[in-house]
C-alpha cells in the first residue's frame, strides 16, 4: 500500500512540474518579439509618485518604450524614445524560473551592457507576469513604500514578432 501511495504522489509531482515547465515554455514563445510599454499605473493608488524603474529611468520616460524579448538566448532590450529623457537602448538578460503554480509566475530581468555583462553586479529585478496573451502583457512589481506594499503595473501591447 505504501508503495502505491509513493508511486501515486511521485506521478502527481512529475505531472505538476511538467505542467509548470509547459507554462514557462509557452510563455517564452509568446513573449518573443517586440512590445510597446503603453502605460504604467500604481494599482489605483491615489497620488503622484516619482518612480524610477530598473534603476534606470522614471516611469514617465519608460511609457512608450519599445521592448524586445529574444527567447533563444534570453537576451532583450528596451529603447527609450521620449526626447525629454536619456534616449537609447538598454539591455537585459531575462528568464522565467520554473514555477510552483501555473496561475502566477515571474520573470527575472538583469540589466546588462550590449555584450550581456551585468551592469549591476549581477543584481536584477523580479516581476510578476500577471497577464500574457499573443497581443497583451502585464507585469507587476511590488515594492515597499513607507513599510507598506506598493504595486507598479506595466501594461504592454505586442508590436510584432
Amino acid at each position: 500500500m505504501k508503495r502505491i501511495i509513493t508511486v501515486l504522489l511521485l506521478s502527481v509531482f512529475m505531472v505538476s512540474c511538467g505542467g509548470s515547465n509547459q507554462v514557462v515554455k509557452q510563455s517564452r514563445k509568446t513573449l518573443k518579439g517586440y512590445w510597446n510599454l503603453d502605460n504604467i499605473n500604481y494599482n489605483n493608488a491615489p497620488g503622484v509618485y516619482d518612480v524610477t524603474l530598473f534603476g534606470d529611468a522614471s516611469s514617465e520616460c519608460m511609457v512608450g518604450s519599445t521592448w524586445r524579448f529574444i527567447p533563444n538566448n534570453n537576451f532583450g532590450n528596451y529603447e527609450i524614445t521620449d526626447g525629454s529623457c536619456a534616449l537609447g537602448k538598454r539591455y537585459f538578460v531575462w528568464s522565467i524560473p520554473a514555477q510552483e503554480s501555473a496561475t502566477s509566475y515571474d520573470i527575472l530581468l538583469k540589466p546588462t551592457d550590449e555584450k550581456m555583462n551585468s551592469t549591476m553586479n549581477n543584481a536584477g529585478f523580479r516581476l510578476n507576469i500577471n497577464y500574457l496573451s499573443e497581443n497583451e502583457l502585464t507585469f507587476t512589481q511590488t515594492v515597499q513604500v513607507d513599510g507598506k506594499p506598493f504595486t507598479i503595473v506595466m501594461n504592454f501591447s505586442k508590436i510584432s514578432e
